[in-house]
Formats: C-alpha cells, structure tokens, sequence
C-alpha cells in the first residue's frame, strides 16, 4: 500500500492546506467534475479543511447520475421480458424510473444480473444460446473502451443473442454547457481522471483557451485533490487560464490510443439527453450503423420517450453546481438511499450519497 498510503498520507495533506491558507486573497468556487472525487471530498473532509474563501461544487460526473430517465425505461421494459437475461452494473439496479427500477423487476422474476465488465455479460451469452443477453452500457469516456471491445468481439464471433443499450456520455460538452450557462458560478475545474487516462487532455485546452478557465487533471486520493486545488488557486490568483496535470502518474496528454481507435471504429458521436439537465449536442456516443444488429434499442423496436423527473428532485441543479445536496428539502426525508427521487442518492459517485453517508450520518475513521 506504499503508493496508496503516500497520497493519503496526513502530514503532507495538512501542509497543502497551510499553503491554501497562504495562496488565497479571494473568493473562487472550484468545480470537481467526478463523483469519484466527490466521495474523497465528502469522505476525508477536504471541504471543511480548505479555507472558507474556497467554494467546492459537484459536477455532472456521475455516469449512474445522469443516464436518462428514458434509457432508465426502456431497461426496465427490456429486463422484464421473459426471453432476457439483462446484465448491469450494480449501481444501476436501484436508480429510479419513472414507475420502477431494475431491482423490483428482479424481485418480480426478471433476470437481472450484476456484472463487473461487459466481458462477464459476454460469457453469459456464451453460456445461453436460447436467451437474449443485453448489456447496460452506461458511463462516460472511463467505460466506453470495454463496452466497444464487447461488441466488436460479438460481431466477430458472430454472437447474435448479445446486444448493448448505450447510454454513453462525454465530459467536454456537458463542461462547455455549464461555462455558456447565464447561471454558471464556477472559475476553475477539478478534470476528471479517470476519462483523462483513456482520452488525454488535449480537449479541456481548448476549453481553457476559449473560456479563460482553468483546469487541472485530478487524482482520487485526499493529497491529490488538495494539490489539484491548490494548483487551481494558484492559476486563479496570478490570473492564469491553463490545463495542467496533478494525475500525471497515470494520465499523459494524448491518452491511451489504442482505446481512442476502438472507440472510433464502434461508436461515433451523437446528440444525448442528460439525466435532470437535458439535451446536450453531441454529448454522447452511439453504435455505429454497422453494429445494428447489437443494439439493443434496434433488436427490441423500443419507441423513444419523454419523461419529466419528479418535481421535487432536485439532482439536476446539483450535478450543475447550483446547489448543494443540503439544499434539497427532500434529502435524507424524501429522498433517502432506500427511497431514491433521484439517481445521485443510489449511485456510489452520486453527490446526494456522499452528504448522506458523510455529512449526515458521519465516517468512522474517515478524516485525513
């Protein structure tokens, strides 16, 4: 754990946060865009360390968070066909849908399984020629790499019972959407890195460059994200708009190109709704024509939808930045991991979850 312990390591957060103390003159409110990285703040409470002149907001990095309402049903319509084997991420299984959610339609008998990786939902239909195997392939730039391998291997052996329902995302236009937003407050990016690892950075340069914003590709542990701040603030006070790159132990600026080329070869890019938020131009990817015959919303002739979110949710303006979960009249009342309005109290990377596990119903041991 040598390399685990060093980013977790006390004494070297608590130095970062004296020289936070010394950096600031100013107010600044500072975007982390991954869940993962919300959890670590949630968790080690880096918010309460940093000084108060420090905002952190929570952005639409969460992949369970934002998958549409509509795509939400139509795996639950998929799932309870008797002819279907349906595989997801567990995360997945208690988002809301509009009337239900997977885990009920497994409780009514639908088979509904967990996988870890599209390759586990390939084997099992691999295993069962006589059923319908579709894989749930939800996530951001992170996932779409393993997703795209399952179905190139499909097609390849010819594995016609196996299909996907894709509802991938992109980071950089949800960004570009929150800078063009009337109601954008945020001066400076946490970028996310674990899409960093397979897409690089090259993008958020041209963010920076066009919208006079920083950026800083952050890790996952409590030293990197005050690093990331702290390298943030620093860009922010000299009156700096650049990307650089705290995750440099395992993100480089071209990214992993042998994942980007199957990437391109599977998916192409395409307009997406985002959960809560809306539509988003060319905010997702979708399979290209040539693999219709593995996309599951093709296979089952699933019509298109438009479904409102509960009025009273509201998780869209917290993966905005706009609000926190504290916020939210039904958090922790309402709104509870039991009783979800909204996908970012079930998902492990949802913001609602961690002020829920941390900030309300506390961490043992959880402190840096």
């Amino acid at each position: 754990m040598k390399y685990i312990d060093e980013y977790r390591d006390p004494k070297i957060a608590e130095a970062l946060v004296r020289k936070l103390q010394r950096q600031v003159t100013r107010p600044w409110v500072l975007m982390e865009i991954c869940g993962g990285q919300t959890h670590t703040l949630m968790r080690y409470g880096i918010d309460e360390l940093i000084p108060r002149q420090i905002e952190l907001v929570h952005g639409p990095g969460c992949p369970v968070c934002v998958t549409p309402l509509e795509v939400v049903d139509k795996a639950i319509e998929i799932a309870a066909r008797p002819e279907v084997i349906f595989v997801s991420y567990g995360d997945m299984l208690r988002v809301p849908g509009s009337r239900s959610d997977l885990f009920r339609v497994k409780a009514e008998g639908g088979d509904v399984r967990i996988a870890y990786t599209p390759m586990d939902a390939l084997k099992i239909a691999r295993a069962n020629p006589g059923r319908r195997v579709v894989f749930f392939a939800i996530g951001f730039e992170t996932t779409a790499p393993a997703n795209a391998m399952a179905v190139w291997q499909a097609k390849r052996e010819g594995l016609a019972n196996f299909s996907l329902l894709v509802s991938h995302v992109l980071v950089p236009p949800a960004i570009r959407m929150l800078l063009e937003s009337p109601a954008n407050r945020v001066q400076g990016f946490i970028a996310p890195g674990h899409v960093c690892t397979v897409m690089g950075y090259r993008q958020y340069e041209d963010l920076a460059a066009r919208y006079r914003v920083p950026f800083v590709v952050g890790g996952f542990e409590p030293v990197d994200l005050l690093e990331s701040i702290s390298m943030l603030v620093a860009q922010l006070e000299e009156g700096r708009a650049e990307v650089e790159n705290q995750y440099a132990r395992a993100v480089s600026r071209e990214g992993n190109a042998p994942a980007q080329r199957l990437i391109g070869d599977v998916f192409e890019e395409a307009d997406r709704k985002w959960r809560g938020i809306g539509p988003i131009p060319r905010s997702g990817w979708r399979l290209r024509p040539e693999f219709d015959a593995w996309n599951a919303e093709k296979v089952f002739g699933i019509p298109e939808k438009d479904v409102p979110e509960p009025p009273e949710c509201i998780s869209a303006l917290v993966l905005q930045g706009l609000k926190k979960p504290l916020d939210c009249p039904a958090f922790g009342a309402g709104c509870t991991p039991e009783r979800p309005l909204g996908a970012p109290m079930v998902s492990g990377e949802g913001a609602c979850a961690a002020y829920y596990r941390y900030k309300t119903h506390g961490a043992p041991g959880a402190s840096a």
